[in-house]
């Protein structure tokens, strides 16, 4: 169990300062060079300051999870923690492919450090069982609102087609940050067909029917992650 101060810390800037230092740390060291002593180090804080809001590993680890989550839900964020996020979402196959093209195309052009940073939290999540649980149930919202949005367009398999959606969307943020096609990444017109051939492969001639729902512009938000966490 771990002792991460969650609700009601004394100085909640503070501990944001925290977990803002942990992510910067896991993308400039690796998890190796993720202390409570580097923490303190790197936000300027007196000795001990981290250990106090996350005296166990496991809990830095938690907390700088949770930063992540929300700094990825980006103006979502709201809708998140009221569970209303599928409903604020596009209910049509352009406006969906718009949103996906503007996740996906600014977490490659300016979310490049938090991916870095959850791609250590996921490799480490494989070895923590403590760590895995909270990973999953942070990206569960995420993965909900793909499969909501599938299911908003008429597919048969909304659950399989969500995933499939997700895969997509972390494929090609693995590729143009961390893998082989980091030199070439898509732009996001490039993005934005891609979706648009995956949606029409998967749902056919039902993916261009109109829903009824308002769809209006797709936002320009920083939820990168907010169509993954496999």
């Amino acid at each position: 169990m771990t002792t991460a101060k969650r609700t009601s810390p004394d100085r909640p800037d503070r501990l944001v300062l925290i977990a803002d230092t942990a992510i910067r740390l896991l993308v400039e060291r690796g998890m190796r060079g993720l202390t409570h002593r580097a923490v303190d180090e790197g936000a300027g804080l007196p000795p001990g300051s981290t250990s106090y809001y996350a005296r166990t590993r496991a809990a830095l680890l938690e907390v700088a999870l949770a930063r992540m989550t929300v700094l990825e839900a980006g103006e979502f964020a709201p809708a998140l923690t009221d569970g209303g996020l599928p409903a604020a979402l596009p209910g049509d196959a352009a406006g969906i492919a718009d949103l996906v093209a503007v996740i996906v195309g600014d977490a490659i052009r300016d979310g490049r450090e938090q991916k870095i940073a959850r791609y250590e939290l996921a490799l480490e999540a494989t070895r923590r069982p403590e760590l895995r649980g909270v990973y999953d149930e942070a990206g569960a919202a995420f993965r909900g609102a793909a499969v909501g949005m599938l299911a908003a367009l008429g597919s048969p398999a909304p659950e399989r087609h969500g995933r499939s959606l997700v895969a997509w969307c972390e494929g090609v943020m693995f590729d143009s940050i961390v893998g082989a096609g980091w030199a070439t990444p898509p732009s996001r017109d490039d993005i934005r067909v891609g979706v648009t051939e995956l949606l029409s492969g998967m749902l056919g001639d039902v993916a261009l029917r109109p829903t009824g729902r308002s769809t209006g512009k797709a936002p320009t938000s920083d939820m990168s992650d907010s169509l993954d966490r496999s």
